[in-house]
């Protein structure tokens, strides 16, 4: 049954003895292509069209190729002098209200009346069209930390006003930085956001994802973007069996606490826009720094399979964004996958990677939540509890928090 919810007690120090397919948190190719090999003589009559009810084809603007960008300008927009004075003034603006924090920016508390325009057709497109923009021309070191997050809230709420709650201690906004040594210590691993590793393609848990780089890494780090709709194109061209599968609501995804999972499809049929994925690979996979519990069921070779295929076909479609310090990336998570590379800071030359990431909602131009992921759209934009205690994080995330609880690392 869809969105089911099982768990099992605690074992200490247990062994996952469970005959799981060869899969790896980020894949290797040729584990992949012996996969497909193998399965194609297992099975060699699978569906030749797509399942019922699912398009032949997407013919949007937010099917794109990365070659089909002859360079960064098509989708950066351009933050000019008279737009940063505006910013700043909605930021003084809004301090000059008595005892108002981050969950109290809006139109109204940080006014930018010029550049309202631009921002409300940045939020088109990222619904809409392409599904992503780069704004690019603001200064992080003029600010400090606090103004810093005002401002990224007062932009965004032109795009998309309401803010998604990250983690189940109500944090609204997460520092992604290396901060932790990527060596396992006491039986875990700091999570992605925390180290310099890779991270594969996979979607997070929101609407619309923000990015604002207060500053970046000395080498690496380039963000990457790839069509939901290319990808499901290029599957409905040649695997439209690969399609059935990753519609189906038996995909395991392991909630990394005390052995609890749910199950829930990885494609989606989104009313009014067609096809988009909502996975990482994770709770699917395990990792080196978060291994299933014994008591997760595994995955089949036929979604090994399918999994691996958006991913190749993701890195093979994929556009590089390379941020500069001040650039803020916000794009449609339903829309497309995202993925980063590995970094390495330098201290010495204060080439330090610092994003500022927030999960958000346009309510009026939201895509429709499918019914699979009502409880994590509850969970990230509901009006309940864990909202009343909203936690906004300064200067630093704590990286020990998010490996102990259930919505961890999207990756």
């Amino acid at each position: 049954m869809a969105n089911s919810f099982y768990s099992s007690d605690p074992a200490e120090e247990a062994v996952d003895e469970v005959a799981r397919p060869d899969i790896e948190w980020i894949p290797s190719m040729k584990t992949y292509q012996d996969r497909v090999q193998h399965l194609q003589a297992l099975y060699p009559n699978r569906r030749t069209t797509v399942p019922y009810g699912w398009p032949a084809q997407i013919n949007t603007a937010r099917a794109w190729t990365g070659s089909d960008f002859n360079d960064e300008h098509d989708y950066i927009i351009h933050l000019g002098p008279e737009d940063i004075a505006e910013i700043e003034f909605g930021l003084s603006h809004f301090k000059s209200y008595d005892g108002l924090g981050p969950d109290d920016v809006n139109h109204n508390t940080f006014p930018l009346p010029s550049l309202c325009s631009r921002l409300v057709e940045a939020s088109q497109i990222i619904h809409d069209g392409r599904g992503f923009v780069v704004l690019r021309g603001l200064e992080p070191d003029r600010y400090t930390s606090f103004d810093n997050i005002l401002i990224y809230l007062g932009i965004t709420s032109y795009i998309a006003e309401k803010r998604g709650m990250q983690d189940f201690d109500g944090r609204m906004i997460l520092h992604i930085q290396a901060v932790a040594e990527d060596v396992k210590k006491h039986g875990a691993m700091p999570n992605s956001p925390y180290v310099a590793r890779a991270q594969p393609f996979h979607t997070d848990l929101c609407d619309v994802l923000g990015m604002y780089a207060l500053n970046v890494a000395a080498y690496g780090g380039e963000s990457y973007l790839a069509s939901s709709a290319t990808i499901y194109n290029e599957l409905a061209r040649a695997r439209p069996d690969i399609i059935e599968v990753l519609a189906k609501d038996d995909w395991i995804f392991d909630e990394f606490w005390q052995g609890q999972y749910h199950t829930r499809p990885l494609l989606y049929n989104f009313e009014t826009h067609g096809p988009g994925f909502q996975f990482s690979r994770r709770p699917l996979t395990g990792s080196h720094f978060s291994p299933h519990h014994p008591s997760v069921p595994a995955m089949t070779e036929l979604q090994a399979e399918a999994l691996d295929t958006v991913y190749f076909l993701a890195k093979h479609h994929a556009v590089e964004v390379r941020l500069q310090p001040g650039d803020m990336l916000l794009f449609n998570n339903f829309a497309m996958l995202h993925a980063r590379s590995g970094f390495t800071d330098d201290a010495s030359e204060g080439r330090q990677r610092h994003m500022l990431r927030l999960w958000l909602r346009n309510e009026q131009r939201m895509w429709k939540t499918p019914r699979e992921l009502e409880r994590i759209s509850w969970e990230c934009y509901g009006d309940h509890e864990w909202r009343q205690n909203s936690v906004w994080d300064i200067e630093a995330s704590p990286p020990e928090l998010r490996v102990k609880h259930r919505r961890a690392s999207c990756a």
